[in-house]
């Protein structure tokens, strides 16, 4: 907003007078607040801080000592710089004594050759000045009305960062207190550039006020919080000082964070949201990018040199299917995994899905897997004690290229687990076995027509009599072919029992004590019902 003594000499109505700096040439990127007439000596308790001084020098004393005091005090109140003419008082030269005691100081000192009239000096300068705090105003409100309108809409953080990044032309980055990468945008630079070892860097910046600029890493900070809660950072990357219009936006844009966060408290949070971006696209990506990998670490979950394990939790809810979760549920059960793997000590991406949670563990290359992901689902089962859940787990995998791979796994195999009616602390993939494969296979033309061939007739026989013959067909499955059994589990008596497994005989044209058969058929069972979970569930089947 301030013009520096290098750009107000640069004016053509000093020009006019042929200034030379004789001394403080390091101070002439300061910036001058006002310019000041001055032709008494003790003038410096009567200003401010950033004035440029003009003076003939008529009132300035001669003796060595009384100049230095001069400069000193002119340099003690934050004077930008010292301006004289060298017409009446000195025709010629600055005293010796004045000059050091300028470069000491660091004070630009700025001789004029030529009578220079001051007044003309002073309506430019001041003139410049305060059109540019005009012109501040106008910006600053126009930032104002920018973010009043993105408050009022409830705009998400995402358009908040990309307005401000846009205002400032600079990166914009919003962080946790914890130093994780929560949203960014990268103005137009490599994010992996902006974002790589992130956490480490911002540790190390801190300001003692709420906004601040730290030249140091040349970063702009305000602290982003309401009602005395304050839960992360906004910073603008500028390696330059920052204009106070910079000050402005990124104070404004917290304040829409902050309200934004409180309107939609009831949804995911935002970190939540920035580990499901991460899961989705890795899960999308084949071949993860250097952004993909320098977001993850940003979110204080590195994924190079680390064992990468898919992890999946499901509610196990009233029915036969896993039905679809409530947000409320779904939180709850994200942050149970969240406190697990603190507890843990291990890193995770962590966030929900239609029907439930899904997560990334990262581990250190000499972690013990089994008995930290063991550890880990046991502390979820507990917290989650009042609503069991099914906890599942992919292959272990070396290569953020895997990661999809394990991910999937898990979800697979959870889905498949939830059928199988097994407590276990946690699933794998060879606990699922015949779901699990079934689960790969979902979806496969195939195995469908597969079902329908073997289940057709029995399916059109209960749908136009009412019977229940696939229910009693399931029943006899289940209990590995033991009659009395699935009689029982049927809560049927034998002889009815027996009769509704000669009518499945009929209408099919088997033999049901053929192992081929019962297996062949029980099959079909499975690959039918997820055919149906599939069919329900399509209309949200990935992440949130």
């Amino acid at each position: 907003m301030y013009p520096t003594v290098a750009e107000v000499l640069a004016l053509p109505v000093l020009r006019q007078g042929r200034p030379h700096v004789v001394a403080g040439v390091a101070g002439l990127d300061a910036p001058v607040r006002w310019a000041h007439v001055a032709e008494v000596a003790d003038i410096a308790h009567l200003l401010r801080g950033g004035e440029l001084v003009l003076t003939t020098g008529v009132a300035l004393p001669d003796d060595g000592p009384a100049l230095a005091r001069y400069v000193a005090d002119l340099a003690g109140v934050g004077a930008a710089g010292l301006v004289i003419e060298l017409v009446r008082h000195w025709s010629d030269k600055l005293p010796a004594a004045l000059v050091e005691a300028a470069e000491k100081h660091g004070l630009p000192l700025v001789t004029l050759s030529r009578e220079t009239r001051y007044v003309s000096v002073t309506e430019a300068v001041n003139g410049q000045i305060v059109d540019a705090q005009v012109a501040e105003l106008r910006a600053a409100e126009r930032v104002h009305e920018t973010f009043t309108t993105l408050t009022v809409a409830g705009a998400e953080p995402g358009v908040v960062l990309g307005e401000v990044a846009r205002l400032t032309e600079q990166p914009v980055v919003l962080e946790t207190l914890s130093h994780e990468v929560l949203a960014y945008d990268a103005a137009g630079t490599d994010p992996a550039e902006l974002l790589t070892g992130w956490p480490a860097r911002s540790r190390v910046v801190q300001i003692g006020e709420r906004t601040g600029y730290h030249p140091g890493s040349g970063w702009l900070v305000t602290v982003v919080g309401a009602r005395g809660h304050d839960w992360g950072r906004l910073v603008v990357v500028c390696a330059d000082q920052p204009p106070h219009r910079h000050r402005v936006v990124a104070e404004r844009a917290a304040s829409a964070l902050a309200v934004h966060r409180l309107v939609a408290k009831d949804s995911d949070g935002l970190e939540r949201q920035a580990h499901r971006a991460v899961l989705q696209a890795l899960l999308a990506s084949p071949a993860p990018t250097a952004e993909l990998l320098a977001r993850a670490s940003a979110l204080a979950v590195p994924l190079t040199g680390r064992q990468l394990v898919g992890l999946a939790v499901r509610p196990r809810l009233a029915g036969s299917r896993p039905a679809l979760s409530t947000p409320p549920v779904l939180r709850e059960l994200a942050e149970a995994t969240v406190l697990a793997a603190r507890r843990a000590k291990v890193s995770a991406l962590v966030a929900t899905d239609d029907l439930g949670v899904r997560a990334l563990i990262a581990l250190s290359p000499e972690a013990n897997a089994d008995a930290v992901l063991h550890r880990l689902a046991t502390d979820v089962h507990e917290a989650r004690a009042s609503a069991p859940g099914v906890l599942a787990v992919g292959t272990t995998v070396l290569s953020p290229a895997e990661a999809g791979r394990t991910l999937l796994e898990a979800g697979q195999v959870a889905a498949a687990a939830l059928g199988t009616g097994f407590d276990r602390v946690l699933h794998r993939l060879s606990d699922v076995r015949l779901r699990g494969l079934l689960h790969l296979l979902a979806g496969d033309e195939r195995v469908t027509a597969f079902a329908h061939r073997e289940l057709g007739p029995l399916l059109q026989r209960d749908a136009a009599s009412g019977s229940r013959l696939v229910q009693a067909l399931r029943h006899y499955c289940e209990q590995g072919g033991n009659k009395s059994a699935a009689a029982a589990a049927a809560h049927t008596s034998r002889t009815a029992y027996y009769q509704q497994l000669a009518r499945i005989e009929q209408v099919l044209g088997v033999r049901l004590e053929d192992p081929e058969t019962m297996l062949s058929l029980y099959v079909a069972l499975l690959a039918g019902d997820l055919t149906r979970t599939s069919e329900e569930d399509s209309p949200g089947r990935g992440a949130q």
